[in-house]
């Protein structure tokens, strides 16, 4: 059966099935088909589509979810996709209000920290599914609880640490929220040892953002620690992920006053041909956006005269 008749029977079986049974399998079935979309979302080319589509498919999943409260593929869908609309739909969007109506800014800022919660609470749930009172033992004993996760959870340990680690760096004037970093470290540290090289680098690229985020660390230091999940990251994606140069450009150029390499770093992004790798095209894409209003804005970013800090990567 073409999987859209597929999809549309699995619906209207859901609708009418009175047997709790059949509804359940119904739900699920339905869960297994949109858990496995991410591919469709990640290929497309056209990211406003893709963001008008989401809030729909996202609240659909949810609804699921109300039926089939323990489906882990849906749960780990949901995360992701909460995560993914938060901050490339909502946050950047913030992002781009700050300069001409702060109270606009502030309000989608609060608004993707919400959403960031709610998809971190999905992969918690995710989870604990897979790994009864995970969430318990992770507070009481991190390193115990993240022994217990195997290498196909590895997705699910990145999204819920992506999830957490975001709606931290959206509530920088909560010390509660600041002092819960090293739970997302943890959680990305163990995706590393399961399965380093996951999505080309994501792993590594991720720690770059939370070492912009940790408090109490001498400059250079941070610096040097971000250019060595840098290198990490470049090696493992071959130059294919635009995100890493736009990162790496945001999180270390700017504080560093490094113009120069900021430029570099985003030319570099823009470069990348989004359609030679459909796989990430979306990813991609949504980068290059980031990278053409970063460049936009480089004379706000950096001093007058500002001059490379270092060896340029």
């Amino acid at each position: 059966m073409h999987p859209i008749r597929e999809l549309a029977a699995i619906i209207l079986i859901a609708a009418i099935s009175g047997g709790c049974s059949i509804k359940r399998i119904a739900v699920n079935k339905l869960g297994n088909a949109l858990a496995s979309t991410g591919t469709t979302f990640e290929g497309d080319d056209d990211p406003d589509l893709v963001g008008d589509a989401l809030p729909f498919a996202l609240k659909l999943m949810e609804s699921l979810l109300a039926e089939s409260p323990r489906h882990a593929g849906l749960l780990l869908a949901t995360a992701s996709g909460f995560t993914g609309y938060s901050y490339a739909f909502v946050g950047q969007r913030a992002d781009r209000a700050f300069t001409e109506n702060v109270e606009e800014s502030n309000a989608l800022r609060g608004r993707s920290r919400r959403l960031y919660l709610r998809a971190h609470a999905y992969g918690m749930r995710a989870l604990e599914v897979r790994y009864a009172g995970f969430g318990a033992a992770l507070d009481n004993d991190p390193a115990g609880a993240l022994a217990r996760v195997r290498k196909r959870d590895v997705p699910l340990l990145y999204w819920t640490a992506a999830a957490h680690g975001l709606a931290i760096s959206a509530s920088k004037d909560d010390p509660e929220m600041i002092a819960q970093l090293p739970v997302v470290e943890a959680l990305i540290q163990r995706a590393m040892e399961l399965d380093e090289a996951w999505r080309e680098g994501a792993l590594p690229e991720f720690l770059i953002n939370i070492e912009a985020a940790r408090s109490g660390v001498k400059v250079a230091e941070r610096q040097a620690r971000m250019g060595r999940h840098y290198e990490q990251a470049l090696k493992l994606s071959g130059g294919r992920r635009a995100s890493l140069f736009v990162s790496y450009a945001e999180n270390s150029c700017i504080p560093a006053q490094n113009r120069a390499q900021f430029q570099e770093l985003l030319e570099r992004a823009l470069h990348i041909d989004a359609d030679r790798h459909p796989e990430t095209r979306l990813a991609n894409l949504m980068a290059q956006r980031r990278a053409r209003w970063m460049l936009g804005r480089t004379d706000d970013l950096f001093l007058e005269g500002s001059a490379p800090a270092g060896k340029e990567k």
